[in-house]
């Protein structure tokens, strides 16, 4: 009988140290997180399953074109890449990025901008100073996001831009569905 009960209160407590170290890694490190719309397409799709790394950001300042994931509103989520850093000016200009006035290649859009017919714009037009906040430059511990479907996201154009305290954190991984297993690189 002492053995059972022995054994009994091994497994509830390796149950609870897994539990523990679960809770632990979900809060702090790493959670699950699933694409909700078309606004990141073709980079990631409506219901791909990712892992958000919640740690990152601890450690080292966001780049451009990360793609993170961010507290739109109290209860929402949103996922959209870096485009400004703290201390940019960033504009668009005949589908072209200009980050302090230089031309910057988004890699990422070519094929959309290849197959988005010529009368229908992919992003828009836009100066940082349009944008809600009227920033002349994006200020410290804030970023500019977009989504990668610039016609069909709300993103920085509409939200203003997005402090670091809004910041979940960076996603790279796809885990599911199973044939979209990968890892998004800029």
């Amino acid at each position: 009988m002492e053995k059972l009960k022995s054994e009994w209160f091994d497994w509830v407590k390796a149950l609870l140290i897994a539990f523990g170290l679960f809770f632990i890694i979900r809060t702090f490190f790493f959670a699950p997180i699933v694409v909700d719309g078309p606004s990141m397409m073709p980079t990631l799709h409506d219901g791909d399953q990712m892992i958000v790394n919640k740690f990152i950001y601890q450690i080292q300042e966001p780049e451009r074109f990360d793609i993170v994931v961010f507290h739109a509103s109290e209860g929402k989520d949103f996922i959209k890449r870096v485009i400004g850093l703290p201390g940019e000016h960033v504009a668009v200009e005949d589908e072209e990025l200009y980050v302090d006035g230089e031309n910057v290649e988004e890699a990422f859009l070519q094929e959309r901008k290849e197959k988005m017919p010529s009368y229908q714009p992919l992003t828009g037009d836009f100066q940082l100073e349009e944008l809600p906040g009227g920033h002349e430059e994006i200020p410290e511990n804030h970023v500019l996001v977009l989504g990668d479907n610039r016609n069909n996201s709300t993103d920085s154009r509409i939200l203003g831009l997005v402090s670091m305290d809004q910041i979940v954190g960076k996603t790279s991984l796809i885990y599911w569905p199973l044939d979209r297993i990968q890892i998004i690189h800029d």
